[in-house]
């Protein structure tokens, strides 16, 4: 009898175990198709108004929350558009020496502030090995590309045409469509898709505070953005990450959510601007769907 009992009472034991074992195995399994990601757009770094301690506070509270990567939304330095050579060099420089204190993998997007030159009184030569995008791609890297993670399909857009008149536009030029079209022909349909992009695609900026029948000028927006978006018809696209605005924005239509991610600097590092913090978007992705929020990162600005 007694032999029985303790029988009895290892095999409830051992399938207590095996039991425990099992939905812990699922638990990380469900865990695994979940994934938190952050937005970080218009750092805008200077050497000016304490930029530098700012960002290394906005990562700091990254690093804290440990996302999978970063995306960055464009604008990361302060600028290059109408600055001298050795000016826009050397924040660049400072860009990349702070944000590798990333704890995780960084995915950029390009602003118009990282376009050297646009602007004539730069002093730019268009001849200058570095000119224009140049810069950007020789010290970040392509100025558009796609990556995969964990299903998920991510696509980094440039969205800044340089006029060539002291003036840029929101643009996807002919030959990035191109590229998107072959992207998405080797993507399954059902893949859900983000795409970072700096210019924002869709906005309600200017008719909230110029007035509701107010356009929208090109420099705001991708001016062509319908035939982008008309690219995607056939596919899953869940995701429009935007930033140049400084503001905190989410248009959901047809399907999709077009987030403006407010800004890191804020105000360009003198405070908050129009209500928005300087902060960053936290997301957190599922099988075929996502939550976000906005975190303020609780910077005080200074002089």
């Amino acid at each position: 009898m007694k032999k029985a009992l303790i029988r009895g009472i290892a095999i409830a034991i051992v399938s207590f175990t095996v039991l425990l074992f099992m939905n812990s195995c699922k638990t990380r399994k469900e865990g695994s198709e979940t994934f938190n990601v952050a937005f970080l757009t218009d750092i805008h770094i200077d050497y000016r108004r304490n930029a530098v301690a700012g960002v290394e506070k906005a990562l700091d509270s990254v690093n804290a929350l440990n996302p999978d990567f970063i995306i960055t939304g464009g604008d990361l330095i302060m600028d290059a558009l109408g600055q001298s050579y050795g000016r826009a060099d050397s924040l660049y420089n400072l860009y990349q020496e702070t944000i590798r204190k990333a704890s995780v993998p960084v995915y950029n997007t390009m602003g118009n502030h990282e376009i050297y030159g646009i602007y004539s009184r730069s002093g730019a030569d268009p001849l200058h090995p570095e000119y224009g995008e140049k810069m950007y791609e020789k010290r970040i890297g392509q100025s558009y590309y796609s990556f995969m993670h964990k299903g998920w399909k991510f696509m980094i857009l440039n969205s800044i045409e340089d006029t060539g008149k002291d003036r840029y536009v929101g643009l996807i030029d002919s030959v990035q469509a191109a590229w998107i079209t072959k992207e998405l022909e080797s993507t399954d349909q059902g893949t859900p898709i983000v795409i970072s992009t700096h210019i924002p695609f869709i906005t309600v900026m200017d008719q909230r505070y110029e007035g509701s029948t107010v356009p929208n000028d090109s420099s705001l927006v991708v001016y062509n953005s319908r035939q982008v978006l008309d690219l995607f018809r056939e596919h899953n696209l869940k995701l429009v990450l935007q930033g140049h605005l400084h503001i905190l924005e989410d248009i959901y239509y047809e399907g999709v959510r077009y987030i403006t991610g407010g800004a890191v600097c804020g105000g360009w590092w003198r405070g908050p601007y129009r209500t928005c913090e300087e902060g960053f978007l936290w997301l957190t992705f599922g099988k075929d769907d996502f939550t976000w929020k906005y975190v303020d990162y609780n910077w005080v600005a200074s002089e």
